[in-house]
């Protein structure tokens, strides 16, 4: 694993400490020479909650990694003309990084794996980090289709955290500090996105 770059897809509607935890903790336990985030612009499943573009999304992360070392953002997912399919993008990923990659991803969103586009093909094309979630013991992936994979577990403390969660915390006006970077709540605050109001602009 030593070397590979580390992808960590998703919408990051928006990106939180949670997110960035499993990032990092990844880059040092696996060696990995670094993690590139890929944000979705057309999510093939669902689609983006509230609205908010890509460009915007996009903006988050790039605020919120800026400073930590071994993180990057991408564009390749956001300059897709339509849905781009996770299996695609590692195949284009691979080519653009000989060394190898892998693919980071949580634990509740791997279970549900069968949804996503020629999942067999995907489960085979490269390794993959699953961040643990609360109630999905490893064992959950001891089964077929999984056991096909190269899997490798994060040593961490769950992640009780949802970007859900998150943007029902600032429709409502409830306390958001410690949960997204700083950079990237002044961002939302001054774009009065998730329906804050825009009580946290300066200037």
């Amino acid at each position: 694993m030593r070397n590979r770059v580390g992808l960590f897809g998703g919408t990051f509607n928006p990106i939180h400490v949670g997110h960035l935890r499993v990032a990092e903790e990844a880059l040092r336990q696996f060696g990995l020479s670094k993690v590139i985030f890929l944000p979705t612009g057309h999510p093939p499943h669902k689609e983006v909650a509230e609205g908010v573009p890509g460009e915007l999304r996009y903006e988050m992360v790039r605020l919120a990694i800026q400073g930590r070392p071994g993180l990057e953002v991408s564009r390749y997912e956001l300059d897709c003309p339509g849905p781009c399919y996770t299996v695609d993008t590692i195949a284009a990923m691979k080519e653009r990084y000989p060394q190898g990659v892998a693919y980071i991803v949580g634990a509740d969103i791997f279970l549900a794996i069968e949804f996503w586009k020629d999942y067999p093909r995907l489960l085979r094309s490269c390794p993959f980090i699953i961040a643990p979630r609360k109630g999905i013991p490893q064992e959950a992936f001891c089964r077929p289709p999984f056991d096909v994979a190269e899997l490798y577990f994060l040593e961490m403390e769950e992640i009780d955290l949802s970007s859900s969660d998150i943007r029902r915390r600032y429709r409502e006006g409830l306390p958001t500090k410690g949960l997204v970077p700083p950079a990237v709540d002044e961002f939302i605050r001054a774009r009065g996105l998730y329906g804050v109001a825009e009580v946290g602009k300066r200037g």
